[in-house]
Parts: C-alpha cells; sequence; structure tokens
C-alpha cells in the first residue's frame, strides 16, 4: 500500500520515499481515527497527510513524552533544532529528520505557507512553560497554533470547490474542535503532565479548579462539580463543530468521504466521554472497533460514489481527471465554483 502511494504521489527518490515511509507509519501507530479517515483520501494525496502527522507528532513527542526524562531546557534545545532543521529544509537545504524532509517536500508540492508551521512550533514552545489558561480566549491563542493552523495545512492538500479563503475559517475550526475533543478525552493524562487546557474560568464556574481534579485523579472519584464543567466543555467543543460543519460542503468531492469519516469519529469521542459517565480523570473513553469499521465502511462508499461522479464530469466535459501533484512543486488542484459544499472533519 505505501509504495502505491507514492508512486501515485510521483515521489520516486529513494530517501524521500523513506521519509514519507517513517511519517506513514508514525500515523498508523498512533493516530487510529486519523489514518483511518486518511485511507480514505486518494492515494496521491495521502503521503502529505502523513507528512503533516509525522511532523507534529514528533513535535509532541519532544514536548510530552511522559517515559522522556529530558529536562525542560533539553526539550526547548530539540524543540529548537527541529525548528532550525524546518527552516533550513524550507530555505531548499538537506536535513537527515525524516519528518522535516517529507514535511519540507509536502509544504513545496503543495505551497503550505510555512506561517503555519511557525505558528505551530510556537505553541508547541509554550507547553513547556505554560501549565493553564485563565479563559476560554486565552486557550484559543495557543489552539491557534497547536489545532487551526493543522487544517490550514491541510487545506491544499484536500482542496476545495471555492476559494481557499471561504474555506479555511471552517478548516481552522475543525482543527480546533479535535483538540478540544483531545482536551477533554485526556484530562487525566494532561494533568499527570502538570497541565490543564480545560479554561480556568469554565471550571470555576461549577466550582473546579485544579487541586479538585488532582484529588479525583488520585482517588480515582468522582465529583458531581467536575461532571458538570465536563459537560459544560463538551458542550462548548460541539460548538465548534457545528461552526467547522458547513466547510464538509467545500472540499474537493473526493476528499469528503475521509473527513466526514473524521468528523463523525471525532465527535463520537463526546459521546464515548458521555457514555462512560465522564471519568475521563480516571480513563480514557475511545469509540468502539466495530463503530470506526461501521464509519469507514460508509466512508468508502461515499468515496467510491465520488469518484463515479468526477469520471463521468470529466467524460462530459470531454476532458481527462485532473493528475496528482508531483514532486516538482507543482499545487494540487483547487477547483472553483460549483454548487456542492462541504466540510472537513
Amino acid at each position: 500500500m505505501t509504495d502505491r502511494e507514492l508512486d501515485a504521489a510521483g515521489i520516486a527518490e529513494p530517501s524521500l520515499r523513506a521519509a514519507y515511509t517513517h511519517c506513514r507509519r508514525l500515523n498508523a501507530r498512533h493516530g487510529r481515527t486519523y489514518f483511518l479517515a486518511t485511507r480514505l483520501l486518494p492515494a496521491a494525496r495521502r503521503p502529505a497527510v502523513h507528512a503533516l502527522y509525522g511532523f507534529a507528532r514528533r513535535a509532541d513527542d519532544i514536548v510530552d513524552d511522559l517515559g522522556d526524562t529530558a529536562t525542560t531546557a533539553e526539550r526547548s534545545a530539540a524543540l529548537g533544532a527541529l525548528q532550525a532543521q524546518l527552516d533550513r529544509a524550507l530555505g531548499g537545504g538537506d536535513t537527515e529528520e525524516p519528518v522535516v524532509r517529507a514535511l519540507a517536500h509536502t509544504a513545496a508540492v503543495y505551497g503550505i505557507d510555512r506561517r503555519h508551521f511557525a505558528d505551530f512550533l510556537a505553541s508547541m514552545r509554550s507547553d513547556l512553560v505554560v501549565t493553564d489558561y485563565p479563559t476560554y480566549d486565552d486557550l484559543c491563542a495557543y489552539t491557534h497554533g497547536s489545532a487551526a493552523v493543522i487544517g490550514l495545512q491541510m487545506l491544499p492538500v484536500l482542496g476545495t470547490v471555492v476559494p481557499r479563503e471561504e474555506a479555511a475559517p471552517c478548516a481552522a475550526a475543525l482543527g480546533v474542535a479535535f483538540q478540544l475533543t483531545n482536551f477533554l478525552r485526556d484530562v487525566g493524562e494532561d494533568l499527570d503532565r502538570g497541565r490543564v487546557y480545560l479554561p480556568a474560568d469554565l471550571l470555576a464556574a461549577h466550582g473546579v479548579d485544579r487541586e479538585l481534579l488532582s484529588w479525583s485523579r488520585v482517588t480515582g472519584l468522582g465529583d458531581r462539580r467536575i461532571t458538570s464543567a465536563l459537560m459544560a466543555a463538551a458542550d462548548l467543543t460541539r460548538g465548534v463543530y457545528r461552526r467547522a460543519a458547513p466547510g464538509l460542503a467545500m472540499l474537493d468531492p473526493v476528499s469528503r468521504p475521509c473527513i466526514r469519516t473524521a468528523f463523525v469519529l471525532y465527535g463520537e469521542i463526546l459521546d464515548a466521554i458521555r457514555d462512560d459517565g465522564w471519568a475521563v480523570l480516571h480513563r480514557r473513553a475511545a469509540v468502539s472497533r466495530r463503530r470506526r469499521a461501521v464509519v469507514a465502511a460508509d466512508g468508502l462508499v461515499r468515496l467510491a460514489s465520488a469518484r463515479v461522479r468526477a469520471r463521468v464530469a470529466s467524460g462530459a466535459q470531454g476532458c481527462a481527471p485532473s493528475p496528482a501533484p508531483g514532486p516538482d512543486g507543482g499545487k494540487a488542484p483547487v477547483p472553483l465554483g460549483g454548487s456542492a459544499r462541504k466540510g472537513t472533519a
């Protein structure tokens, strides 16, 4: 499967193929929902998504690996080295770091704004020193770099049927919705890292503070105030999904099944948290393997339908389908106009 994806994307150079393969393995190992959805993309676009995920995962591991005994200063230095390698690679230089090499190639092929990567790394650096967020506005400043820009990085790869700037707010909102979902699911694990991502003012409105969260984490006991705060956080997150939803219809039709699958499965993590009694301080809630398979199967049906419609449309217009972007820096086609609207997930 990996060779077919790389061949479809026109990636021929052996070391570059190895870099993309490394990123794909990271995605398959750590991003269960994300990887499943990625497999619904056309083969030529999957390596780019793996590269984006692989780089984000590498940076996140530098900051958050609980099994790593590195000091804050050492983690900061590692992030700085990663930034330096990325800057060099984006400027046309070489690097031995596979995730950076694949990312730089993807950025060149799809014309991804390099500022998105700088904003992402800035948020990663803040994780080394910031341990909580007083308000939701404060959290949004963080999630712009840690999540919204991920949606913006993805947009050129996915393609749109409207001008890209029109789809950008929905793509950014979807990235934030996914991350807020992760924050809610991982409250306990983040607390172990010394961080609380739920806004302090939201918690305080329900009588919750870090001390109460820590007590619940240590004792394994619940508290109705915590449950109330978690429910409010879930409601806030669902509101961000609603803002993102119109973007699904703005995507290239062949990308929609992928993003819709991620949209549905990530949203259902909120349902799983609710159904597990809001016990996120004690265990991680997850969508069942069977449910993931059902949603993925629906995505395959939608993908097949989209491909048929695309072939029919191409035949009616007397033209061949657009080729996949190759390694020469050509950007993915972003068809404009059209009436079908779709979003990202």
